[in-house]
């Protein structure tokens, strides 16, 4: 096992001499093994080692037992040791990810190079978990050998070799309880699928990691050729599907959304392709990706609309609301909610509400804040909706309307209108 770690290591470059590397130790039989492995190696790989446990506490007493355990054991060789702590708690993708995301933020805390002891079997079942969820080839990767300041020095070392390891070295380990069970699908794949897929190839968890190291570097290759310049709607367009979902996915992931999946990239492939030059849609995050003709853009969450002119003619667009504003010179009296004829003074501004704005349709004058309370606009939005004012005064408002007191013949009549997007 001591060969199979040190020539993964050098092959693929995790340690340089010199490095501090934290060996996460959860007391299992992976993680002491792994520890071991670098503590025997530590003057041949010259680095600083330590170790980190994190405990959730989601066992009660066996949690303290796990950090109780771990501490003797660095203790005993005089091995360094973070320890951290959290109360971890489901969230919308289970206790599981939510155990994971506390442990690996703790781990970001420490200096250095941190070392997981992820082997070949934990390589192979993930593969087969993105295959049963539905994958490309970057879940078909499995698990990274490195991933920021995270590395994985025991993917080609089997769990059967890790037992040996600690048989040969007479190393004590201990057993987390929540492994024996069929709770999460993890622990499903090793009990059940793994041992008749091994039964048909003993060599099973090997052959999926060498699949998978070298099916992650394609995807490398692949993802090396979307750097560069955040290409236009229309190369988009002409990209062969594979590349283009590459680059929809890191452009996800700059404006904000975390692990982009199939359907995110789907709903951007619908924008790029969409027929409407002004198109948006709604991402995990709060996020909202619109076309501004021939380009994606990130939106960012407006309290109130910039003051802006409307020229007559002229049209102004309005990504952030998926409408267009235009304004032409009329000849006919027209009054509905989306297009109205009224006889501005000065120069035409679009705008947000402000305190005070009333404005008279059928019925009589009444507020914005009143008519939009009437309406059940959330209050978040009404400084969103389109005012048209000119030096006089309010003009009309969308979705409202013409303001009354603004129709009557005095000046040149212009026809104001409104257009989805």
């Amino acid at each position: 096992m001591l060969n199979k770690v040190c020539a993964f290591i050098r092959s693929r470059q995790l340690i340089a001499p010199g490095d501090q590397v934290v060996c996460a130790l959860s007391g299992g039989a992976d993680s002491v093994a792994l520890l071991w492995a670098l503590y025997l190696m530590r003057d041949k790989l010259n680095i600083k080692l330590s170790a980190a446990h994190f405990n959730h506490q989601l066992r009660d007493e066996e949690s303290d037992r796990d950090q109780a355990f771990c501490e003797a054991l660095c203790q005993r060789y005089d091995i360094p040791l973070y320890l951290g702590s959290a109360e971890v708690k489901a969230g919308q993708k289970g206790l599981e990810a939510a155990a994971r995301e506390a442990r690996y933020t703790f781990f970001e805390s420490l200096p250095g190079k941190i070392a997981t002891a992820h082997t070949a079997d934990d390589n192979a079942e993930t593969v087969l978990m993105h295959l049963i969820r539905g994958t490309g080839l970057k879940g078909l990767g499995g698990i990274s050998p490195i991933r920021g300041r995270i590395i994985r020095p025991m993917l080609t070392v089997t769990r059967q070799e890790v037992v040996a390891f600690l048989q040969e070295y007479c190393l004590e380990h201990i057993e987390d309880s929540s492994n024996s069970t069929d709770a999460f699908l993890r622990n499903r794949i090793r009990h059940h699928i793994m041992p008749l897929l091994h039964r048909e190839n003993p060599s099973l968890s090997e052959n999926l990691t060498q699949m998978a190291l070298r099916l992650r570097q394609d995807e490398e290759v692949l993802q090396s050729l979307t750097a560069g310049e955040k290409p236009d709607v229309e190369a988009l367009r002409q990209m062969p599907e594979p590349l283009r979902k590459r680059h929809l996915a890191k452009f996800l992931e700059k404006a904000g959304v975390k692990e982009p999946e199939s359907e995110h990239i789907q709903l951007a492939e619908g924008l790029v392709f969409s027929e409407k030059p002004s198109a948006k849609a709604d991402f995990p995050g709060g996020v909202v990706i619109c076309r501004r003709y021939d380009r994606l853009e990130k939106l960012e969450k407006l309290d109130c609309l910039e003051v802006r002119e409307l020229p007559c003619p002229g049209i102004v667009e309005l990504p952030e609301q998926g409408i267009r504003i235009g304004c032409e010179p009329s000849e006919q009296q027209i009054l509905k909610w989306d297009r109205f004829t009224v006889y501005p003074k000065g120069k035409m501004r679009i705008r947000s509400r402000k305190t005070g704005d009333a404005i008279r349709l059928q019925g009589g004058t009444k507020s914005l804040k009143a008519l939009m309370i009437d309406r059940k606009i959330p209050a978040d939005q009404r400084n969103l909706i389109p005012v048209i004012c000119d030096d006089a005064g309010i003009l009309g408002v969308w979705g409202f309307g013409a303001n009354l007191d603004r129709v009557s013949p005095e000046g040149n009549a212009v026809d104001i209108y409104f257009q989805e997007t």
